[in-house]
């Protein structure tokens, strides 16, 4: 497992604007290079975030989409492994609802599809490093394969869904699967990635 001893300028910025990690600077850029939460344009957004610890990406959907901008409302459920390391600005709304536990779990599932349909589905999550990059991509791709499940039944139709993946073999057969289920699909890396991270983004546009 790689360890990074300084801050970089994403994770200084992240701690300034008041965010637990840099990664919300990869969903921003999605978000806004592809629309990709158009529909709080609309009636309404539900979004599901899997794998959400430590936070940041709930914490901005909140910020940008919660009821505070008198916008259509939104209802955001996440989950994660791990508790959320900012519980004060995530627990205080009203339209946030959180479980910790494993997504794989049938009684998660049940909990979280039983609060859908949702009309974007989001995951930040990876697995536990090793170092070996084709055990560790392997495992990555198990992982895109559970949160691509909950997109199968719990998205409603023109949905959006963004999975982290590490690149390696077998991301072309998780992209296959992705282009049956939605009318468009981009493979996508932000600039807030390291540089030295074989990480990259699958975002499904328009379920079908």
């Amino acid at each position: 497992m790689v360890s990074y001893e300084k801050p970089d300028f994403w994770s200084q910025k992240a701690q300034k604007e008041g965010y637990p990690a840099r990664s919300v600077y990869k969903l921003k850029e999605i978000d806004e290079k592809f629309n990709f939460f158009a529909f709080a344009r609309q009636t309404s957004l539900r979004v599901l975030d899997l794998g959400a610890s430590p936070g940041s990406w709930s914490i901005y959907i909140l910020r940008n989409y919660g009821s505070a901008n008198k916008k259509p409302p939104l209802f955001l459920a996440a989950v994660d492994l791990q508790p959320l390391s900012d519980k004060r600005e995530l627990l205080n709304h009203n339209d946030f609802f959180y479980i910790q536990g494993d997504i794989t779990s049938s009684l998660v599932r049940e909990a979280l599809a039983s609060r859908g349909p949702y009309n974007a589905i989001i995951s930040d999550a990876a697995p536990p490093t090793t170092g070996t990059r084709t055990v560790d991509t392997q495992r990555s791709l198990s992982l895109a394969g559970e949160v691509f499940s909950y997109a199968e039944a719990c998205l409603a139709p023109g949905g959006n869904l963004a999975i982290k993946v590490f690149q390696g073999d077998g991301t072309a057969a998780l992209q296959k699967r992705l282009k049956e289920c939605f009318n468009n699909v981009k493979s996508f890396k932000p600039q807030a990635c390291r540089s030295n991270s074989f990480e990259t983004y699958l975002l499904g546009l328009g379920k079908k």
